[in-house]
């Protein structure tokens, strides 16, 4: 089974699958080549960004996150500064630093090759990294792919048949599940929550103290994601010139507490989200939840409804309010994940802020003590009015319309809750069948709809200069 920690990774934004993964396989290429022992003999690395990578990769950072990659750099533990600072030297100097500290010649605009005319047919987000010696001889070439939520396949994964057609997850142990309706039996059966059970997964793999110092750090980076982006003002990068809101919208709120406006509830969620997507567009450190465009959903529900009063660390651990949160929201991503993709390059915005508002409807309906079909039910109802929505952000940045996107998935998100648990007949659609139905639109979706910005507002909306 897949983890609550693959489903929520500390990361740099803009993109999980655009940065993140892209950051992971030049990291990962760049390791193969120091346990082949061939390290030394590396010359020159090409980097081919292919399809979704390449349409909208310099708006989405994924140049700079491949070349942090061939640097040695990790998503979850590159510093968001240091980053920006070795991206704008390789620029400038023509020169980039090996992961043993060899310094070779590297020329972004000739050795980053944005091949947006290839659609490559394993997946829209495809990558291929050739390594030379002084030669020009080719010491190693690889294909991988950039599959979501900062997930990365190689080429032959991708090519293995998926069994009984899930994409991951092979498990059959007594507290695995791969659909909606076998993880309901499962916890009727059992007498466990969805957040037991998927924690009674983690117990197998790792101790409950580890799992819990880990729910800790994934709360931690979420709520300094926030508190970072109703700090910070000015005007996002990129060339859109979008200003930042959140820290006004912070002050009115705070300076106004005593307003009795029955919108206020939305006032909140609305700040708390864009402040995690601005700092995800600025390109600071989110956390996957499952993906960075939709990174602001889930941690402004749980700011709102987890910590009214504050939190401490053992708010976080499997048996507090922000754990369960977590476990039963990610319980619900792992299905998504199996069942269909989290990539906006394969199932557009339904696959992120979709996902992300299913999960975190979940989530919230657990907190307020949900029975698991009831969660099941918010999850449902949370996809399923998010059903067809594209990806088309404007000028290949996580600005337009991603920010407000998000605003508006956290409310619905808690909406989405309140009904399932004020339902009083059985749901008519299950969680199982909007999954469903959300992979065939996505199939059946125009590419041009689906993290390309070639459609959508990222082409009715005029764009005159885009930073490179």
């Amino acid at each position: 089974m897949l983890s609550v920690f693959d489903i929520f990774k500390i990361g740099i934004g803009p993109s999980s699958s655009h940065t993140v993964g892209p950051m992971r396989i030049t990291s990962r290429i760049m390791q193969e080549v120091q346990e082949l022992g061939l390290m030394d003999a590396v010359s020159r690395c090409i980097v081919e960004l292919q399809g979704s990578l390449a349409l909208t990769g310099v708006g989405h950072g994924s140049d700079k996150a491949a070349i942090l990659g061939l640097m040695g750099a990790e998503p979850d533990t590159v510093d968001p500064d240091w980053a920006e600072e070795a991206f704008a030297e390789v620029k400038k100097t023509d020169r980039l630093t090996l992961p043993n500290g060899k310094s070779i010649k590297f020329i972004p605009k000739r050795d980053v090759d944005m091949r947006g005319d290839i659609v490559p047919l394993l997946h829209p987000n495809g990558m291929k990294v050739t390594i030379l010696n002084a030669m020009g001889e080719y010491i190693l070439t690889r294909t991988f792919y950039s599959v979501g939520g900062g997930f990365i396949a190689s080429e032959a994964q991708l090519n293995s048949p998926a069994k009984d057609d899930l994409i991951l997850g092979s498990s059959t142990g007594e507290y695995s599940f791969h659909s909606g309706a076998e993880l309901v039996e499962k916890c009727n059966a059992l007498g466990k929550s969805i957040a037991e059970l998927l924690l009674a997964n983690e117990d197998q793999k790792r101790p409950r103290e580890e799992t819990d110092q880990r729910l800790f750090k994934i709360w931690e980076a979420m709520s300094g994601c926030i508190d970072r982006g109703l700090s910070q003002e000015g005007i996002l990068p990129g060339g859109l010139k979008v200003q930042r809101r959140a820290a006004k919208l912070h002050r009115n709120l705070v300076e106004n507490p005593g307003s009795n406006e029955r919108e206020l509830l939305f006032d909140w969620l609305n700040v708390f989200a864009m402040a995690v997507n601005e700092e995800n567009a600025a390109g600071g450190r989110v956390v996957t939840s499952p993906t960075n465009g939709a990174a602001g959903i889930i941690p402004a529900v749980i700011k709102l409804y987890c910590c009214e009063e504050g939190w401490e660390e053992k708010d976080c651990y499997s048996s507090g309010r922000i754990g369960r949160f977590l476990l039963t929201a990610a319980a619900i991503g792992i299905l998504y994940k199996q069942r269909a993709s989290i990539s906006g390059a394969e199932m557009g915005c339904q696959g992120e802020v979709g996902v992300a508002c299913s999960m975190a409807a979940a989530g919230l309906a657990a907190v307020w003590e949900a029975t698991p079909d009831q969660v099941c039910e918010a999850a449902e109802i949370g996809m399923e009015h998010n059903l067809g929505l594209t990806c088309d952000p404007v000028g290949g940045l996580v600005q337009i319309p991603c920010i407000e996107r998000n605003a508006m998935g956290a409310v619905k998100a808690a909406n989405a809750a309140r009904i399932a648990l004020r339902a009083t007949d059985a749901p008519k659609v299950s969680l199982d069948q909007v999954i469903e139905t959300m992979r065939q639109t996505g199939l059946d979706m125009s590419s041009k709809y689906k993290e390309t910005s070639l459609g959508g507002l990222a082409v009715t909306v005029p764009v005159n200069v885009i930073e490179c």
